[in-house]
């Protein structure tokens, strides 16, 4: 192994460090003051993310101001439906609102567009693997396809996306017409953000574990597989993680299945089922989010724990989702230097 080799990619190729790598899922957003203001400048999201010059800026100033081992890449997950020409926005207070799925809004959809559409995001890799330190890795990403799906049945979030549910339930063919669309989307903007410096990808599903166990293999294991098939039938020494959040008892059938070379976890996976996953592929996480806002004593012992029971085997030192707005960038501080022994 390179002893100069990046630390999260160490981990991702197997190594046990003696002090795992950090950062943070959502580690550029608003707890920051100077992503604030930043986001400020552009009022609609979706222009804020094909800004390079602006999701560059965002997406280097965590590095800068905590050193974390990766940056990932700014952007949304709601980038590649709209590269499709899926009618999507983003209201303030709502998030992500998109013309409710049918199949003639499938049948709008344009593969040939997708490339050209993510140019500018392509643009901010490239920019940003240019403008990191050497020793941090930067991380690509796309959202799962049914996960991305899940927002598109009703046009927003649903309580448990039951209306993503229901729609998979009462006209799977139209569900499986869209899935399909993303998946190949998705394998050309992974590869494409491969080929512009990023070291390894993330693939984010956040809404897995609301599917009951025919769904979860249809709707998430299945895609995904194909989307990591396809990814790595072009670039074979790609390395990608997978997030299949509140999917803890099926993480084994999910890594399995999936053939991701590392796995996320959120922090509600308990200790014998994250050791059982570690002896299998490297893990990254998964201390409570919520610790990171109490911060103190509540922090330290999170931290502590996660160190503790990921200690035999390659980890990455990851909240169990993203970090939230609330969250004081002193407790990031601390909880960096906590992680890193200093």
């Amino acid at each position: 192994m390179q002893s100069n080799e990046r630390a999260v990619m160490r981990v991702l190729n197997g190594e046990k460090l003696e002090r795992p790598p950090i950062w943070m899922m959502r580690q550029a957003g608003r707890y920051l003051p100077e992503y604030r203001a930043e986001r400020a400048k552009s009022p609609n999201f979706l222009d804020f993310c094909y800004n390079t010059d602006l999701a560059t800026e965002v997406t280097l100033q965590p590095i800068r101001r905590y050193g974390f081992d990766a940056a990932i890449l700014f952007s949304d997950i709601f980038v590649v439906p709209d590269a499709l020409g899926y009618p999507v926005r983003f209201e303030e207070g709502r998030g992500p609102v998109l013309e409710p799925l049918s199949n003639e809004v499938v049948g709008r959809l344009d593969q040939a567009k997708v490339e050209g559409h993510l140019e500018p995001v392509i643009a901010t890799v490239k920019r940003l693997r240019a403008e990191l330190p050497d020793e941090t890795t930067l991380l690509g990403f796309c959202g799962a396809p049914w996960t991305v799906a899940c927002y598109s049945v009703a046009g927003h979030t649903t309580q448990d996306q039951t209306a993503a549910r229901i729609g998979s339930y009462s006209d799977p063919a139209l569900l499986q017409a869209f899935i399909d669309e993303l998946v190949e989307a998705s394998i050309s903007y992974l590869v494409n953000q491969i080929d512009a410096g990023a070291d390894a990808l993330q693939i984010f599903d956040t809404w897995a574990g609301v599917l009951d166990d025919i769904g979860f293999k249809l709707w998430c294991l299945e895609p995904t597989r194909k989307v990591v098939a396809g990814v790595k039938a072009l670039r074979p020494d790609a390395k990608i993680i997978g997030f299949p959040k509140a999917s803890s008892s099926r993480l084994e059938l999910y890594v399995r299945e999936t053939g991701v070379d590392a796995v996320g976890l959120d922090w509600t996976v308990p200790a014998e089922v994250a050791q059982k996953i570690q002896q299998i592929v490297p893990v990254q996480g998964n201390m409570d989010p919520m610790r990171l806002v109490a911060g103190g004593t509540a922090l330290e012992e999170g931290i502590d724990y996660c160190l503790d029971i990921f200690s035999k085997g390659p980890h990455i030192f990851n909240l169990g989702h993203g970090v939230v707005p609330q969250t004081s960038p002193e407790h990031v501080a601390q909880m960096v230097k906590r992680v890193k022994g200093l």
